[in-house]
């Protein structure tokens, strides 16, 4: 009888376990299938860059295959603009232009920290980035830390990177960049 019992309470144990490996491999492929953009929207600190991407008209841009790396300003960095700015490119009229400081943030391609810290090095301290935009940030690092300047000598601070999206990956910056 105490055989029988040990028995079952393995099998339970064994169904227990394989029920959460499922799990564990449906939640590593369901984050694999999230795009940039359900990242983003998964994020507090992201609230205004999603309204901005849905006043734009990217979100089924960022959703596509891509591959990308976005440069994702957080609220705060938002908030550093000048008083009105972020109101006026939200306004419908202003669609053209938000949409190309938005897809100023964005690179063709997935570059992880590894991969763009060891391009700054290789490129001897400063990697200049060609945007979706079409036009050009320039990455380099400061204090140990990877620094983008945009076109009009602003300066942002990646301080989170490689959150990683089925279409690409995010790396989360302190300042919004601008294109000239």
């Amino acid at each position: 009888m105490i055989v029988l019992k040990q028995k079952k309470q393995k099998m339970k144990l064994k169904t227990i376990t394989l029920t959460l490996i499922a799990l564990i491999g449906l939640s590593f492929a369901s984050n694999a299938q999230k795009t940039v953009v359900d990242v983003a929207i998964g994020s507090a600190d992201h609230t205004t860059l999603v309204a901005a991407v849905k006043a734009a008209g990217l979100v089924e841009t960022l959703q596509s295959a891509g591959p990308f790396t976005v440069f994702a300003p957080t609220n705060g960095a938002f908030g550093k603009l000048p008083a009105g700015t972020v109101d006026y490119l939200l306004k419908a009229e202003n669609k053209a232009t938000l949409a190309k400081v938005l897809t100023y943030h964005v690179i063709a391609g997935t570059f992880d920290a590894a991969t763009v810290v060891k391009a700054i090095t290789d490129a001897k301290g400063s990697l200049a980035l060609k945007t979706v935009s079409g036009g050009t940030v320039t990455a380099s690092l400061k204090n140990g830390k990877v620094v983008l300047t945009d076109e009009k000598g602003g300066v942002a601070t990646v301080v989170a990177t490689d959150l990683k999206a089925g279409n690409g990956i995010i790396h989360v910056i302190d300042t919004v960049v601008l294109p000239k």
